[in-house]
């Protein structure tokens, strides 16, 4: 697949470091799944990563201090 940002660079399976600011801490998402452009390094994640970025979200705000790390593939 194409890179729909570039539209030179080819879409490869990567895994990425996912970081949000939520109110109360940064949090950081270790070996996240995605794909991830060859040529200009742009990413993008499928659905389900997305939804399961967004549950680890929910769960991190309920428990975080300031900075949070957590592992995808161990809570995922």
């Amino acid at each position: 697949m194409k890179c729909l940002s570039c539209k030179y660079g080819n879409m490869i399976d990567s895994t990425t470091t996912y970081m949000s600011a939520l109110k109360n801490c940064v949090l950081i998402i270790k070996n996240v799944p995605c794909m991830k452009c060859t040529q200009c390094g742009d990413e993008l994640f499928n659905t389900d990563i997305l939804e399961k970025i967004e549950k680890i979200i929910a769960a991190a705000e309920n428990l975080a201090s300031e900075v949070s790390i957590i592992d995808y593939t161990k809570v995922a």
